[in-house]
């Protein structure tokens, strides 16, 4: 009998030895004359675990990691006799990590072929497309609608309202635009789904695209994924051969195709008027609002666009139903997120998990607290833009408006810990550098009050008439927030303030014992 091992593809796991690993099953099983077949997958997203690697077997997929080439031969007998191992982790989908999880959108990744149309419609793919193509539009937007489903690139618009905006607008063509210029630190969840469920956002996609009345679909991918280049473009080749994207899609009256583009790594062509600008081919500079893309998009048409993981949620809404979402998470925020956690953690990686999990939660219990054994001091969530909680504030249930009543963003689910060795004033610092770096310098409040902010925090740093410049960061912080043009510029005061508001001992020198005294 054959032995099938499933070996993750995604960039996590190939930048720690998965394509030597591989290599190193492929040469023992060829020594010993056994036939093996060996599945590339995406990754489950337990990444202090990459590269994970799992055996087929009558009680389900057996799962080992972290396995480097060394290890495949004694893995190697393990597997072969079903006996013990120090990497053996049991059945995958019975890992507590894992099994803790609500996976709605992430429940294929990690377990399917994410080349193969006919693995992903085995495991349920285009369920939710068919039962579209049969409700047609305005019953496709009511479901949508009252899922409750809501922007996951980190704005948190009512997608349905966008999508109504949209097929309600007039015009001889329509666009769908997926962003996927993933750039905030500590996210990963686009990357990994366009890598090991590329067939489920152009699922997601296809079904905008018939919501709306668009025929046309682009996906702009960051520079810096390759490999979800490469594998978005082997879907949609795989989709267009299988009759899913193209003239009369699933056998239906509609018609829809899409294409990959690859951005230059801009992170503010993540905004979506900078996103629109560089897919005409111009240079990434933010658009004024009004007009709203809804209404004057891609080549001045009616556009959609949504992130990655919004047109991912889509073929499930369609598949079980609006209310089958909508009964997960908390207040205004519906369904399941999934959560990236990075920086100085102990079990970094991908949780999905229904709306209302605390900060405290995802922190200390799901992530093990962090990697080097220190008490954790302050955690930013919501990518380069977002604010820093300190402790105090772990009790903050991971929903939208809960995030903003403590001026906090959950923005794209990305979590970045740190530990008490960490200098609040150079992480303020740097979120001002990088507005600097990164503004397209169209708006001056952005252009000039970063770098301002930047050689202001400099003069705190070295001790300059603290409290006189701790008075002009905050000005600033002010200006840019309210006069920017964008999010970039706008959202950068979140970790200045929110640094100086919580971690204030950093800033402000402490007294000397001759002032204690007085």
């Amino acid at each position: 009998m054959k032995m099938k091992i499933f070996v993750p593809r995604d960039a996590t796991a190939v930048a720690v030895g998965a394509d030597e690993v591989v290599a190193a099953f492929e040469q023992i099983a060829e020594k010993r004359g056994l036939p093996i077949e060996i599945v590339r997958t995406g990754s489950r997203g337990l990444h202090w675990l990459e590269p994970m690697v799992e055996v087929a077997t009558l009680k389900g997929r057996v799962a080992y990691g972290p396995v480097s080439s060394e290890d495949v031969a004694s893995v190697f007998e393990s597997m072969a006799s079903n006996g013990p191992h120090a990497l053996r982790l049991g059945v995958a989908d019975e890992i507590p990590w894992l099994k803790r999880q609500t996976r709605l959108t992430f429940a294929r990744c990690g377990v399917i072929d994410p080349r193969s149309l006919e693995d992903y419609r085995a495991h349920g793919g285009y369920k939710g497309f068919e039962r579209a193509l049969s409700l047609g539009p305005d019953a496709i937007l009511a479901e949508v609608t009252a899922s409750g489903l809501r922007g996951r690139g980190g704005a948190g618009f009512p997608t349905g309202i966008k999508w109504k905006t949209v097929q309600q607008a007039k015009a001889d063509r329509k666009f769908i635009v997926c962003n996927a210029d993933e750039g905030d630190s500590g996210t990963f969840a686009d990357r990994m789904i366009m890598e090991g469920d590329p067939f489920l956002v152009i699922e997601g996609m296809t079904t905008s695209g018939i919501t709306v009345g668009a025929t046309k679909g682009y996906i702009y991918i960051r520079s810096e994924y390759p490999h979800a280049v490469a594998a978005m473009n082997a879907a949609i080749s795989a989709a267009r051969r299988g009759g899913y994207l193209g003239d009369r899609i699933g056998g239906s009256t509609h018609s829809f195709d899409m294409e990959v583009r690859v951005g230059a790594g801009a992170y503010v062509c993540g905004e979506e008027t900078s996103l629109l600008e560089s897919l005409e081919g111009r240079r990434g500079l933010v658009r004024a609002k009004p007009p709203l893309p809804a209404h004057h998009g891609l080549f001045g048409k009616p556009t959609v666009i949504n992130n990655v993981l919004s047109f991912a949620a889509i073929p499930f809404i369609l598949a079980e139903g609006a209310k089958a979402y909508a009964d997960f998470g908390m207040g205004r925020s519906r369904g399941t997120m999934p959560i990236q956690l990075a920086g100085n953690i102990r079990q970094g990686g991908l949780f999905e998990t229904a709306f209302g999990v605390t900060l405290g939660e995802l922190v200390d219990d799901i992530g093990g607290g962090t990697f080097t054994g220190r008490p954790v001091r302050a955690v930013q969530v919501g990518g380069p833009l977002g604010a820093y909680f300190p402790r105090a504030l772990f009790d903050t249930p991971f929903d939208y408006e809960a995030f903003a009543a403590r001026d906090g963003l959950i923005g794209h689910g990305g979590i970045v810990v740190f530990d008490d060795s960490v200098d609040m004033r150079k992480q303020a610092r740097f979120a001002m550098e990088f507005c600097a770096v990164e503004s397209c310098g169209k708006c001056t409040p952005c252009r000039i009050g970063s770098t301002r902010g930047v050689e202001t925090i400099e003069k705190i740093i070295n001790g300059e008439r603290v409290a006189e410049n701790l008075a002009l960061v905050e000005d600033l912080c002010n200006t840019m927030k309210f006069g920017s043009l964008c999010a970039l510029g706008g959202f950068t005061p979140y970790p200045v303030l929110s640094a100086l508001k919580h971690f204030r001992e950093d800033f402000v020198p402490a007294p000397t014992t001759l002032q204690a005294a007085e």
